[in-house]
């Protein structure tokens, strides 16, 4: 008897077989067309104009749907995260007519969305009150100072600094105490495949799915996912007036790019686990009675104190984290190194190529030098967006770019790492166990395997 079985989420994103193709065709053609045929004796047609609706977008839409655990309905795929975050504004908190809306939002946030957040704050659009938010009783107090709160905006991890942001405890204080209050998620730091805050009591959640979902720096896109058909209605009213929907050829690459998202994200994460661990332990990047200000951030280090609270509502790490020199100077001195050969320079993450990037000098240059310091936003913070390559050539390229800078050195014929800025001193362990890529073959048929198969052997012919 065949049973029927539910698809894990991997082969979800793979597989789109719900949708039909007349031709047969293996994969889901590409409607670019901007207008279809209308039948007048119809009014059941599901397509009329590629501003409301594309096929493409809407198979986009199902597969992110698939991500989310919700109906095709409460999915809407448009140009950028910031036009995501854009359309989410308008179409649920910007619409009050009765008041200035307050929205709550996190004082580590990306650079575009203070950005926006300031734009509505200075034409009073909306008054932005922002706060630690990976500090609940911080949160608590500001929360109840208030007379309402419209819309809470949250991020966990927090870009760049790292901070978990307990999303948990948080939604069930605002949905005890202020059920209207919309609570909404920017997932990108971890996509929908490490977390999914909408099972968590999320109203909204949008990615940047320029980042993670399509993991190729291709193209630029957004998608939002809502908790209720109604709430998507909503948005999606301010997406189709103003054509914001994604293009039906950024969906059909974005599709193409949700297939592997499975196998890049886990070997990001790998490769960010052991980059972290060399950063701290062997590079010495971590606070010491010489030098307290260097440090290793990621939350993927069981060092880290949040470890714990963020395993316990996402399935991995991510693959951003970031380093402190203790000095602007040298931080710019390492990310401008022209040592690179590997890593290169640029904005943004979630690519399967490894970036770095100096925060303070371009992602979140825009939010005034006063305000950042203000939020004790460390300048000399080093972000590092790690991608798929050979760990080994990373961490190597890497190391060579710090040693031009003139913060390590190797010792002792290459086998230590000396950091200059506080005297740590450790072995060099890049290309150890761990680091290094077995055959499939090893894989499969390593010693380790061949041994417990001929235990496993020789105890079922005693039998």
């Amino acid at each position: 008897m065949v049973k029927d079985f539910k698809q894990s989420l991997t082969t979800g994103l793979v597989s789109n077989l719900e949708t039909k193709d007349k031709h047969g065709a293996s994969i889901h053609p590409l409607y670019l067309s901007t207008t279809f045929k209308v039948d007048l004796d119809r009014d059941d047609q599901a397509y009329d104009y590629s501003r409301s609706g594309n096929p493409t977008r809407s198979l986009l839409q199902l597969q992110i749907g698939k991500l989310y655990e919700v109906p095709q309905e409460q999915v809407l795929a448009v140009s950028s995260g910031m036009t995501a975050l854009d359309s989410i504004f308008r179409g649920i908190v910007l619409s009050k007519a009765t008041h200035v809306p307050t929205i709550i939002a996190g004082d580590d946030l990306y650079g575009g969305s203070d950005r926006l957040l300031a734009y509505f704050d200075s034409r009073c659009h909306s008054r932005a009150v922002h706060v630690d938010t990976s500090d609940f009783d911080r949160f608590r107090t500001v929360f109840q100072s208030l007379d309402k709160v419209d819309a809470v905006l949250l991020e966990s991890p927090t870009n760049p600094m790292c901070k978990v942001v307990d999303l948990p405890r948080i939604f069930k204080f605002i949905k005890q105490n202020s059920p209207s209050t919309h609570i909404i998620v920017d997932n990108t730091m971890m996509c929908g495949m490490n977390c999914n805050p909408i099972k968590l009591g999320a109203d909204v959640v949008y990615e940047s799915a320029t980042k993670y979902l399509n993991g190729h720096h291709d193209i630029m896109a957004g998608v939002i996912v809502t908790k209720t058909p109604e709430l998507a209605k909503q948005i999606y009213f301010v997406t189709n007036a103003v054509g914001s929907g994604l293009s039906p050829m950024d969906s059909w690459l974005l599709i193409r790019g949700l297939k592997t998202l499975s196998v890049r994200l886990y070997q990001q994460q790998y490769n960010s686990m052991i980059l972290a661990k060399w950063l701290q332990d062997c590079c010495g990047f971590k606070p010491t009675a010489k030098n307290p200000r260097l440090k290793t951030r990621y939350v993927g280090l069981k060092s880290n104190p949040q470890f714990e609270l963020h395993k316990s509502f996402n399935s991995g790490p991510g693959a951003v984290l970031a380093f402190e020199t203790g000095s602007a100077v040298l931080s710019q001195r390492i990310v401008a190194s022209k040592a690179f050969k590997v890593w290169y320079v640029t904005l943004s993450f979630g690519c399967i190529n490894s970036v770095l990037s100096l925060p303070g000098k371009m992602s979140h240059a825009s939010i005034d030098p006063e305000v950042r310091k203000q939020r004790e936003f460390p300048e000399d913070i080093v972000r590092l967006c790690v991608g798929i390559e050979d760990i080994v050539d990373l961490q190597k390229d890497l190391l060579n770019a710090m040693i031009e800078a003139d913060v390590l050195e190797l010792q002792d014929n290459d086998k230590c790492i000396f950091n200059k800025l506080n005297g740590h001193k450790a072995l060099n362990t890049i290309g150890e166990v761990g680091s290094q890529k077995r055959s499939i073959y090893d894989e499969f048929y390593g010693q380790d395997l061949i041994a417990k198969d001929n235990k496993i052997n020789n105890r079922l012919l005693k039998l």
